[in-house]
């Protein structure tokens, strides 16, 4: 059941300012507004007026003049709630914003809930689920590309896709099940060859749409970079030349760095998480030890992996690391060899490593970090490398952690489908697991949901959205 109550609250972002929006929500919002907004012109009544229109007057309570406003008017269906709703844009100062809250709740409005504009938006059909909690990413957006996976989602861009798979699948559904009501007479009304086919092409696309999660969670949160080498080859020095500070302390000392430094810079529009690791070595030191430990821990997370080497060293040892680190990169990570103090450096070793074979997931890379030589050339490398170009393509790209585990288990039920297909299993066994995948796909969109999910999901809004 839709609360039919008239809900408000501040809008704009807390705190003192210019302006401030106050909004409104449901079938009272106009006439309670009505009750203290004062127009120029004498009898002026807001319920009267067109909708998409703005009205100047005052906010008055017991006859004592609160704030100039100004009033626009929306009127149901075509709202963002699909309610009525009325934005009362005012000055800034806290203690007008409060006053005029106070103002409306005592003229028969509530406060809002957090997300509760949004979830009401999804229950008048305004939205499906994932565009609602798209609603949230974009708020929360601070970079261009996730701004733009979550813009595209709020747009229905992966509501479409998973529409389109559940029609598919909703039609097979009932054709077999038509079949178990003519189970006597042992006929087929759903084409075996065919409903292969068709779950053959949907279970590539989940697993498409499951694996894009990596980069979609790596986008929205910050590509995780992991700066890794031995001790002294210039991490510290790398780190502070990228985020443009000294975050980190640099010294001759080896062993400088024990714990795991980590910071976030925008670069081009792409958030990059990096991590700046206790440099590798032999050594008794335990806590020491413990810093190299974690360096490793950090590899394994990273999605891109700089492996810092020391030009100034000869080839073999340098050789020697890199394929020592080789050996821990997985399939799916890139490393990037970072060449560094090629200022310095030796010449035969630079000239190595300028033949080094390299396979398709290494990129190398040859800086002075301390001056900031092919700094942007290193930059170039790391966007490039992590595949950051998909974002801006029409492939969906998924960000979201429920959607993920939900398309985790859609995936293995149509998986199931196909192995029940291959062993020529019976329809009532074949229905079960399509109407189990067709369940967690429309879990997704919000066809299929709970008041439990939905608090869950919508509590975490800010308040007035």
């Amino acid at each position: 059941m839709i609360d039919q109550s008239t809900i408000c609250a501040i809008s704009s972002s807390p705190g003192t300012g210019a302006i401030a929006v106050i909004r409104l929500s449901g079938s009272e919002a106009i006439s309670i507004t009505d009750k203290v907004f004062q127009s120029p012109k004498k009898g002026k009544k807001l319920v009267e007026q067109n909708p998409n229109t703005l009205h100047f007057g005052q906010i008055v309570f017991k006859d004592e003049v609160v704030d100039e406003v100004v009033v626009c008017l929306f009127l149901e269906p075509h709202s963002f709630t699909g309610e009525n709703i009325v934005e009362i844009s005012c000055h800034g100062s806290t203690f007008i914003q409060q006053k005029i809250l106070e103002v409306l709740v005592e003229n028969g409005a509530r406060l809002a809930l957090p997300g509760e504009f949004t979830q009401r938006a999804f229950l008048n059909g305004k939205m499906d689920l994932s565009q609602a909690e798209a609603v949230a990413d974009v708020i929360a957006s601070s970079n261009a590309a996730s701004h733009k996976l979550a813009l595209n989602q709020m747009r229905g861009g992966f509501s479409r896709e998973i529409n389109d798979l559940r029609s598919q699948l909703l039609h097979f559904t009932a054709m077999v099940e038509l079949e178990l009501d003519f189970s006597e007479e042992d006929v087929e009304f759903a084409d075996r060859t065919e409903l292969k086919n068709l779950t053959e092409r949907i279970e590539k696309l989940l697993r498409k749409l499951k694996n894009s999660f990596q980069l979609g969670n790596a986008i929205k949160n910050g590509i995780p970079v992991a700066i890794i080498g031995e001790t002294n080859v210039g991490k510290s020095t790398l780190l502070n030349a990228l985020l443009n500070e000294d975050k980190a302390i640099v010294s001759d000392i080896h062993g400088t760095t024990r714990d795991v430094i980590e910071d976030v810079v925008n670069i081009h529009g792409t958030a990059f998480r990096f991590f700046d690791t206790a440099g590798i070595r032999e050594t008794e030191d335990q806590i020491e030890n413990l810093g190299i430990e974690r360096t490793y821990s950090k590899l394994e997370q990273a999605t891109a992996v700089l492996l810092v080497v020391d030009t100034n060293n000869p080839y073999p040892i340098v050789f020697g690391r890199i394929n020592k680190i080789r050996e821990r990169v997985t399939n799916g990570q890139t490393l990037i060899i970072v060449a560094n103090k090629i200022d310095t450096g030796q010449r035969e070793t630079i000239q190595e490593l300028e033949l080094l074979d390299l396979t398709d997931d290494e990129k190398m890379v040859f800086i002075a970090a301390k001056n900031k030589d092919n700094l942007d050339e290193l930059i170039d490398l790391m966007i490039h490398s992590v595949n950051i170009e998909a974002a801006s393509q029409e492939d969906i790209i998924v960000t979201n952690a429920r959607h993920y585990e939900i398309l985790k288990n859609a995936h293995e039920a149509i998986l199931r489908v196909l192995q029940g297909l291959e062993n020529g299993i019976t329809g009532d066994f074949l229905a079960q697991d399509i109407r189990e995948c067709l369940h967690y796909l429309g879990e997704i969109t919000g066809e299929i949901s709970t008041h439990e999910v939905l608090g869950h999901i919508f509590k975490n809004f800010c308040i007035g959205k």
